[in-house]
């Protein structure tokens, strides 16, 4: 048995759903379900009886504690948290509470369990903290990509909260002897993602004609990491990563948000044509978010030479998957873009956004 937090959202739930799909080990999977968290996402797993739903709060201690108790998992794959830079922005205060104060509850509740072990599954123990690239802060243009040694430089309310909770888990590991691994992931892209994130907003938008927003000049650029090799990555760290070690999980794919954008409206224009016209003629320059970093990279060597993992997908191949996915589930779209997302999506674009 391993518990997964933040198993709703669209990494978790697509982890939840990988390995449930690749091994008999039981998941319970603890997610609050706020406005990203949608149980439609594990629709698949309804009478699933090695998939465990407890809708909880990271920070509820007493909860944490009675779910360590009643199903002593063997590891704790740490995925819940706030994560989009834009509403870091707006409510720094639910990054701090989620991604700080949540990660201590579960630190404390997770030693106290894993110390009254007995020896042989202590020492099996892990826990997996799932964090960001975001924490290194932003890169020149030549820069070299982020390894794991890079020094940590958080510029937004998002990163530097994703930062203290990776500095927690290094003092548990430290301090305690908890044993720990963490790894930090470029830009996911992917099924089930939430239309806040660049890459299900321009298909979401396109498809509906309306504006499709680009900060600045549109040239900041991400690496860019397909949800599904994540998913990989981060059963091969739980299984064989050193403890105490950080693992880079990237995609080895550096694109504008400019070219990502173009790349999506090609597809479209290719697999749902608009009688309008091409769906390029949507793209549309907004103001520039505040702090905005220019560059991340990742640096994904230690993790293919330590332990022979490599994205299976190329952006090319991904990001196709992806558009038809978003093609394919129409359903799916329509539940989650609620009058709150809408009002979010104005609040934060403008006019640009879903009306």
């Amino acid at each position: 048995m391993i518990l997964v937090t933040g198993g709703a959202g669209f990494i978790g739930s697509n982890f939840v759903l990988d390995w449930l799909a690749c091994r008999d080990e039981p998941v319970v999977n603890l997610d609050l379900l706020t406005y990203a968290g949608n149980l439609g996402n594990l629709v698949s797993l309804r009478g699933n009886s090695r998939h465990v739903f407890v809708q909880g709060d990271v920070c509820d201690a007493a909860l944490v504690r009675r779910l360590l108790v009643e199903y002593r998992p063997r590891a704790v794959v740490h995925l819940a948290a706030e994560t989009h830079v834009d509403r870091s922005i707006q409510d720094a205060a639910a990054f701090v509470r989620t991604n700080v104060t949540g990660t201590y509850v579960l630190l404390e509740a997770v030693r106290d369990y894993w110390q009254a072990l007995g020896a042989t599954e202590r020492e099996a123990f892990r826990f997996h903290h799932v964090s960001t690239d975001e924490v290194y802060g932003s890169l020149g243009p030549e820069d070299a990509p982020f390894t794991e040694d890079h020094p940590y430089q958080p510029n937004s309310p998002y990163s530097a909260s994703k930062a203290a909770s990776d500095h927690l888990v290094r003092a548990w590991h430290h301090t305690y002897g908890l044993p720990v691994v963490t790894t930090h992931c470029s830009n996911n892209y992917g099924p089930y993602h939430f239309p806040e994130k660049l890459i299900p907003l321009a298909i979401v938008n396109a498809l509906a004609g309306k504006p499709l927003p680009l900060y600045g000049d549109g040239l900041n650029v991400r690496d860019w990491l397909y949800v599904k090799d994540h998913c990989a990555a981060l059963r091969l760290v739980l299984e064989r990563g050193r403890v105490g070690q950080t693992y880079n999980i990237g995609g080895w794919n550096e694109k504008t948000n400019l070219e990502i954008v173009r790349t999506i409206c090609r597809l479209l224009d290719e697999l749902r044509p608009d009688a309008a016209g091409p769906h390029e003629r949507l793209i549309t320059f907004v103001a520039d978010r505040p702090g905005h970093d220019r560059r991340y990279a990742i640096d994904a060597r230690k993790i293919e030479r330590e332990l022979g993992w490599r994205p299976a997908e190329t952006f090319e191949t991904g990001i196709r998957k992806t558009v038809q996915w978003y093609l394919d589930h129409p359903e799916w779209v329509a539940q989650v873009q609620s009058g709150a997302y809408r009002q979010w999506i104005a609040t934060q674009y403008g006019r640009v956004g879903p009306a």
